[in-house]
């Protein structure tokens, strides 16, 4: 399979968001499940179609200082206000390597959108670090995450507060409340939605997903960026269009207090 150059770049997605990741691929996700989180990571599905092995991180890097002017001046002309990091790669894997270049970027005028699963934790002196800069933090959680990884996400958006925004970036369901395992995992993800700044996105399996064949996900196919998709999805009135009409712009419009609130999930055994 082919390797990820560890040339930084910048790249605007199909929803019209411009991306800059500090990493590409994904061993800690695809250590998991080598289909990536849920069993049907988008980036990992893509990276297959296009023949790059996935499963190994790729840190990116910037060549030269003409390549960072270059890409600071490409960020400033982006058209929304901010720029994403966490795409095809979650900077979680490395978070020095993601600090020395969020520190060059963040000489652009744009604010910083980081997605992330939190494979592994900030230090307080690294959060001291982000503080100084115009950052937004999405932690990407899921009813479907496995309890320690959910609770430990739900910890770090919390202690993140202190330092800079911080939002839950939920990947919902539309849980079959007849099957047993999707029950608990409905209310699991009831509680999940209690938490002030969330983002609700949706879950987009394919129809061998083992979620969808034993029948803990109820799903039907919809409208994604005007294709005919198969969704599943907790909320029906879920924004599924292009970025730049999107009222949440990953959060960059959702205020919220930066008030630390402990919450932890308790539950039993539920595969």
């Amino acid at each position: 399979m082919k390797e990820y150059s560890d040339k930084i770049s910048l790249v605007k997605n199909s929803r019209g968001i411009s991306c800059l990741d500090t990493s590409i691929g994904c061993s800690s996700g695809l250590s998991k499940n080598e289909r990536g989180c849920y069993g049907d990571c988008y980036a990992a599905k893509s990276a297959k179609i296009y023949g790059y092995d996935f499963s190994k991180t790729v840190l990116r890097q910037f060549k030269s200082e003409k390549h960072k002017r270059d890409i600071i001046s490409q960020i400033n002309k982006i058209n929304l206000d901010f720029v994403r990091i966490g795409a095809s790669g979650d900077p979680s894997e490395n978070w020095e390597h993601t600090l020395s270049i969020l520190k060059v970027i963040s000489k652009s005028n744009k604010q910083i959108v980081i997605i992330t699963k939190h494979w592994t934790n900030l230090t307080y002196s690294q959060l001291e670090v982000i503080g100084k800069m115009n950052v937004v933090f999405n932690t990407s959680i899921s009813a479907l995450d496995e309890m320690n990884l959910l609770n430990n996400s739900l910890d770090q958006y919390n202690r993140i507060k202190k330092y800079c925004k911080s939002l839950l970036r939920i990947v919902s369901c539309d849980f079959n409340l007849n099957n047993e395992t999707g029950h608990k995992l409905h209310k699991i993800q009831v509680e999940l939605f209690k938490n002030e700044g969330v983002i609700d996105t949706i879950f987009r399996p394919n129809k061998n997903n083992p979620l969808v064949l034993s029948g803990v996900v109820n799903v039907k196919y919809g409208n994604f960026l005007g294709n005919k998709t198969l969704l599943s999805k907790y909320n029906p009135k879920t924004y599924s269009g292009k970025c730049s009409t999107c009222l949440e712009m990953c959060g960059v419009k959702i205020p919220v207090s930066h008030q630390y609130k402990s919450t932890i999930i308790h539950q039993g055994t539920l595969f």
